[in-house]
């Protein structure tokens, strides 16, 4: 089995986190890469009209657009503002809009529980139906659109606060109702390493994977986890078979890295996209 080819690395904007939508496509071009993974709180202060002229006139592809989602509290305005994501991933052509799905209803990413008054319902299995229940709404109009849905699974630390879905198999398991070009899902190796049934559910995935992203898994953790993502060859990750499996599943669209790390984004974003590119050819495209 042939190993990807160096042409479809994909830069997440988020790893050179301190670079705007202008800098980052502009570093893409210099850097010769072809692909970038746009954020849209970046996408907003940049301006979504002059960011599509941006990524147009620079010849690059959008390989996905973050984020969608946080869809467990039911409310209207979860559904409008992801709508909103449809039409920005819909405008930027991007081949996915990632849904992170949202954690526990009244669970603040970073907060103590009850802060600001917020009671937290506890009920996980009812957060994962109303998941169910948005995704009903948001599918047929993001097919409308030309807009593919992409569930993204997190790691388990992170199902309180962030995503609900803590495996592969779970978001294959809502995202089976719809066509594979219509609801796929996201295969980050930060987020399944572990599971012991992750070759089985790449299997089953198929031409449901919308996006593969790849970053390390650091040892020890940081304080925070959420910035435990590190260069891959820096933490413990077998990238070999994660990317052959994902290969054999049929999936040739663009590998993104995706690196949330303080250091890293402390780092000079030149020389961090040299060495998560170098990496990438070393441990991803060999």
């Amino acid at each position: 089995m042939s190993a990807p080819s160096a042409s479809r690395f994909s830069m997440n904007q988020w790893t050179t986190k301190r670079w705007s939508v202008a800098e980052a496509v502009d570093g893409c071009v210099r850097h010769g890469v072809e692909a970038i993974g746009l954020w849209r709180q970046d996408v907003a202060a940049q301006g979504l009209d002059e960011t599509v002229k941006l990524v147009r006139e620079a010849g690059l592809r959008v390989s996905s657009l973050c984020r969608g989602g946080f869809l467990t509290s039911g409310s209207p305005g979860s559904i409008d503002d992801n709508r909103r994501a449809i039409d920005e991933a819909a405008a930027l052509e991007a081949a996915c809009l990632v849904m992170v799905v949202g954690g526990l209803p009244g669970v603040e990413p970073g907060e103590p529980l009850g802060s600001g008054g917020r009671a937290v319902d506890r009920d996980l299995a009812g957060a994962r139906e109303r998941v169910a229940e948005a995704l009903a709404v948001l599918a047929p109009y993001a097919a409308e659109r030309g807009v593919r849905l992409a569930l993204e699974a997190l790691h388990p630390m992170y199902c309180a606060d962030r995503a609900v879905l803590s495996t592969l198999g779970q978001a294959l398991d809502l995202a089976e109702p719809y066509p594979a070009g219509q609801v796929g899902v996201v295969v980050d190796t930060f987020h399944v390493w572990w599971d012991p049934q992750v070759f089985e559910q790449i299997a089953r995935a198929g031409d449901r994977i919308a996006s593969y992203q790849v970053c390390d898994f650091l040892h020890p953790l940081p304080a925070d986890v959420l910035m435990g993502r590190g260069v891959m060859g820096d933490g413990v990750i077998d990238f070999t078979p994660l990317t052959e499996a994902v290969t054999a599943a049929g999936y040739t669209g663009d590998i993104e890295v995706e690196i949330f790390n303080t250091e890293v984004w402390a780092a000079d974003p030149d020389e961090v996209l040299s060495r998560v590119k170098a990496r990438f050819g070393e441990l991803i495209a060999r």
